[in-house]
């Protein structure tokens, strides 16, 4: 028995030590792409299957999420279309679809937060900057229906007090110290299973 606990305790540390890894990965991926020149754009594209992506010099909040996770070779568009194909219900119906679009459906924010509260791991929203861990992911509301995305950066801001963010929220990809101006609504983390 003891040496079941010990084996247990082992790979549950060896886990923990490769999420971990996993998240610092995620934050740095995402800081990469405040090195490109993007233009916020809502619009609307058709994209291809899987691993799409809008035109590398366009994009929203949410493509900030999906790029920096695809740099780590995971493919958020193909994982929430599968989920949404599988269990369309759970969703929102905010755009009183009938059916998945593969094109535009991880490109919004209410189901990036029903697939990460599904398939990640759900963390407390609290006014403590250090409960806000880089490769995070934070969602808020900035009023009139709109919601945004962002990653939790590896670098803090000036005052050391809390890590930045990094987001789009309408000048492009960039990292700053945005994690308490607007309301708070989601707080995750997703990794794949190892």
């Amino acid at each position: 028995m003891k040496k079941l606990f010990l084996l247990t305790a082992f790979f549950t540390f060896q886990i923990s030590i490769a999420q971990n890894l996993f998240l610092q990965q995620l934050a740095d991926s995402a800081f990469t792409l405040t090195k490109q020149k993007v233009i916020y754009d809502p619009s609307y594209f058709t994209i291809s299957y899987p691993n799409g992506d809008v035109p590398a010099d366009r994009g929203v909040c949410t493509d900030v999420i999906i790029r920096a996770y695809r740099k780590l070779g995971i493919d958020l568009q193909k994982l929430v279309h599968e989920d949404m194909k599988a269990n369309f219900s759970l969703y929102p119906t905010i755009w009183k679809l009938k059916e998945p679009n593969k094109s535009i459906d991880h490109r919004r924010v209410p189901n990036l937060m029903t697939f990460f509260k599904r398939k990640g791991v759900v963390k407390s929203i609290t006014n403590n900057p250090t409960d806000y861990l880089p490769g995070e992911i934070v969602c808020w509301d900035l009023g009139r229906g709109m919601k945004h995305i962002g990653i939790v950066a590896n670098q803090k801001n000036k005052d050391k007090t809390r890590y930045l963010i990094i987001h789009n929220i309408g000048a492009g990809q960039v990292i700053e110290d945005f994690l308490f101006e607007a309301k708070i609504i989601g707080h995750y983390q997703f990794f794949l299973t190892f």
